[in-house]
C-alpha cells in the first residue's frame, strides 16, 4: 500500500468517483465528479477502471507530498500545480518521487481538478459509493462525508504505470463555455411565457457566487411561470429550475432528491462537465435539444472514449 500525505486542505477537497446510484427513493443524494469527463480521463490515464475514486480539487489550496516513488495522473481544471516549485500542467500521468510536494495555488484555467492514483484511492464504500456528500455524512476517506483535512493519509493499492501518458490536444476536453450548454427541454417548458422561452435561450447568463455541489444560480432577464403549482417530483441531474425570483438554479450532484419549483429541462451530462469547470462571474448560454439529440452525442462520446 502506498501513501500520500495531505499537507494543506480546504473544505472545498472532496474524495469523489462516479457517485451513487439506486437510492434516490431513499432520500439519498447521487454525488460523485462534478466534472465527470476530467474524473473519467484521469483514471484513463492510470490505467484504472474510469469510475475509481479521485480527489477533485476545487480552485486550488492542496499539497500533499509523497511518502514512497509513484507515478499520478492529473486532469482537469489548471489549478497551477507545482513539483517542488516545478510547474505541472493538467492531462497527464507524472512521478512524484519520495519526499516530493505536489501543490495547488489557484484557477488559471477551469474551477475543478482531479487527482488520480493507481487503482483509484482506498476509502470505505457507502451504499455502492466512496463519493463525499457532506451535507448527508457520507463517503470520503472514513464513510463518514468529511473533506479532506491537513494531516489525513490517502492510500491507495494498485501498482504505479510505468509509461507514462499525456492526452493529446485533440483528446483533451473543452473547458472553456464558448459553446452554449445544451439542455434537454421539460415537461414545463410551454408554460414559460413566450417571451422568458426567447429570454431563455437567446441571452447569455451570469453565474452567481452562490454556487455550490447543489447548485448554480444564473442570473439575467427574470424569467416568468404561468402555470399551476406544482407538486414536488424527483429531480434529475442537471434540472434547471425556476424559483419564484425567475432566476434559474442548475441543480448539480449534491442536489436534493424532489422538487416543486418548474423546469425549463436538464442539462446534458456533457453540458454539466463543462459547467463544473467555470467558476463564478462567468457568462454561459442555454441551448434547446431534444432528448433523443442529447442521447446520441452522449453515446457518440462514450464510444469515441472507450476505443482510444
Amino acid at each position: 500500500m502506498s501513501q500520500l500525505t495531505i499537507e494543506a486542505s480546504t473544505p472545498l477537497c472532496l474524495l469523489q468517483d462516479a457517485g451513487r446510484f439506486g437510492v434516490r427513493h431513499l432520500g439519498v443524494t447521487q454525488g460523485g465528479a462534478a466534472d465527470w469527463r476530467s474524473m473519467s480521463w484521469a483514471n484513463w490515464l492510470l490505467g484504472n477502471a474510469l469510475d475509481a475514486a479521485v480527489i477533485e480539487i476545487t480552485l486550488g489550496g492542496f499539497t500533499v507530498v509523497a511518502e514512497e516513488d509513484c507515478v499520478l495522473a492529473l486532469a482537469g481544471a489548471d489549478l497551477g500545480a507545482r513539483i517542488n516549485g516545478e510547474a505541472l500542467a493538467p492531462w497527464r500521468s507524472f512521478r512524484l518521487n519520495k519526499g516530493q510536494r505536489l501543490q495547488f495555488a489557484q484557477p488559471l484555467l477551469g474551477a475543478r481538478a482531479y487527482l488520480a492514483a493507481p487503482g483509484g484511492f482506498d476509502a470505505p464504500k457507502v451504499l455502492g459509493s466512496s463519493a463525499t456528500v457532506v451535507r448527508e455524512a457520507l463517503g470520503g476517506l472514513d464513510g463518514m462525508g468529511h473533506a479532506l483535512t491537513k494531516g489525513a493519509s490517502l492510500s491507495y493499492s494498485g501498482n504505479s504505470v510505468m509509461l507514462l501518458r499525456e492526452l493529446t490536444a485533440g483528446q483533451r476536453p473543452d473547458l472553456s463555455l464558448e459553446a452554449p450548454l445544451d439542455l434537454v427541454i421539460g415537461a414545463q417548458i410551454g408554460q414559460f411565457s413566450g417571451q422568458s422561452l426567447f429570454d431563455a435561450f437567446n441571452n447569455a447568463w451570469s453565474l452567481d457566487s452562490r454556487a455550490d455541489r447543489m447548485g448554480i444560480r444564473l442570473l439575467g432577464t427574470a424569467l416568468q411561470y404561468q402555470g399551476k403549482p406544482m407538486i414536488s417530483e424527483g429531480i434529475p441531474l442537471g434540472a434547471v429550475q425556476v424559483p419564484p425570483d425567475g432566476q434559474p438554479i442548475v441543480l448539480l450532484n449534491d442536489r436534493q432528491t424532489i422538487g416543486g419549483y418548474p423546469r425549463l429541462g436538464a442539462l446534458t451530462p456533457l453540458a454539466l462537465a463543462r459547467l463544473a469547470q467555470c467558476l463564478p462571474g462567468g457568462q454561459v448560454r442555454l441551448k434547446p435539444v431534444v432528448q433523443e439529440v442529447a442521447h446520441r452525442e452522449q453515446v457518440e462520446y462514450l464510444q469515441r472514449f472507450l476505443s482510444r
